[in-house]
């Protein structure tokens, strides 16, 4: 739902701009001021998380011997890299990077903010976290739900690092995917740096559901990688298999009810801001779903309203724009770089933070949550939506 695009739709291929993550923002990036004061600002960083545990964080590269790459055919396996954050003890330790410096050039060259001045090519490289890498993980066995978490399209999996930090302050061990060649940059431990083979293909008339379906696939397989028999990280058992849930920005987050559909550990779902290519088939889907987005009046969501046969919401969010529900709505705004959204200084991501968390503390530990009953006077920016409503 790249409805926050100003310019006119033949400056990008439609679908392109509909759910190309940083391409999404290229449009405003290019109409927007250049940032003259942006190289004195200070260091780009999330803010804290809210919960009460220090969170650790680790990487993890996992290889899919069942398929070849869905878009490096000649790649006879799918290789992904996922980041883990999850609750710890340790209070010191070093600090998580955002990206490389690498990744951020790419990020930012592909985004179109190299087309500002005073942006240095590695500025989302120092962006400070708040997750300690490789830090010990703490935690009762099979006592903490499972949140996977899948980017936009373009975009890393470092873009939900603010809402994955509060996640795991909260209790949750949180999974990150990079969709490896759907990014602009994805990093393997050998030095590797796999850039967007899809971007190709991205006029091709089936693209966003292929990207769907391919992620629909993915997921699945990194879920095995956790909690299967023989798992592939330290702190696999202090996972409960029986709470799974996962939210997703853009693409990402259409891909969540193809993925529930797919595989029923999956107990829960959140679409951020993502335009629903494969529709949600008609015999529906009945367990709980959060659409949350931008105002826009997407006809996805309404057309596939009523097959969420479960607990659901939409929740509409006045100011917001596509990247409100990652960090670089925020992060651009610390570097000197006003998308013209109407959510100042780290807004966005509370309110993300907030309403995200809520959810899964409703349907993962059963803890009622009057935030996702009516409006908050504490968020006014948030309105309930249902397809007959005006504001949707």
């Amino acid at each position: 739902m790249a409805h926050d695009n100003p310019c006119p739709a033949r400056r990008r291929p439609i679908l392109l701009a509909a759910v190309a993550g940083l391409l999404a923002l290229t449009a405003s990036l290019v109409s927007a001021p250049a940032p003259a004061a942006a190289a004195a600002l200070g260091t780009p960083y999330l803010p804290k998380p809210t919960g009460p545990h220090p969170v650790g964080t680790t990487s993890l590269h996992l290889t899919d011997t069942s398929r070849p790459d869905p878009w490096v055919p000649a790649a006879k396996t799918r290789e992904l890299m996922v980041s883990l954050w999850y609750p710890t003890a340790a209070r010191a330790g070093r600090r998580a990077p955002y990206v490389t410096p690498r990744e951020s050039e790419l990020l930012l060259k592909g985004s179109g903010i190299k087309e500002l001045e005073n942006i240095p090519p590695k500025a989302l490289s120092r962006t400070r976290t708040n997750a300690l890498t490789d830090a010990e993980p703490s935690g009762r066995r099979r006592s903490l739900p499972l949140v996977v978490l899948s980017p936009g399209f373009t975009w890393p999996r470092s873009s939900l690092t603010g809402l994955a930090e509060d996640l795991a302050s909260r209790g949750y061990v949180v999974a990150g995917i990079d969709h490896t060649f759907e990014n602009f940059a994805t990093t393997f431990p050998d030095g590797r740096v796999a850039t967007c083979a899809a971007c190709a293909h991205v006029n091709d008339d089936d693209f966003g559901q292929k990207v769907i379906r391919s992620r629909a696939i993915d997921i699945p397989f990194v879920l095995d990688q956790l909690t299967g028999p023989r798992p592939k990280w330290k702190g696999s058992a202090l996972i409960n298999p029986a709470r799974i849930a996962m939210a997703g920005q853009s693409i990402g987050g259409a891909a969540a009810p193809e993925t529930m559909v797919k595989d029923v550990r999956v107990r829960a779902g959140v679409n951020l801001d993502g335009s629903l290519f494969l529709p949600i088939p008609k015999s529906g889907l009945a367990r709980p779903f959060l659409l949350m987005g931008a105002p826009s009046g997407d006809g996805t969501w309404k057309r596939d309203w009523e097959h969420l046969t479960g607990w659901k919401r939409w929740l509409v969010v006045k100011g917001a724009l596509h990247p409100s529900f990652t960090d670089y709505d925020m992060l651009l705004q610390q570097l000197g770089v006003d998308l013209g959204g109407g959510l100042k200084e780290t807004r966005s991501m509370d309110i993300t933070r907030q309403y995200v968390a809520a959810f899964f503390d409703l349907h993962l530990r059963g803890k009622p949550q009057p935030l996702l009953d009516k409006p908050s006077p504490r968020y006014p920016e948030v309105q309930f939506c249902a397809p007959a409503a005006t504001n949707c």
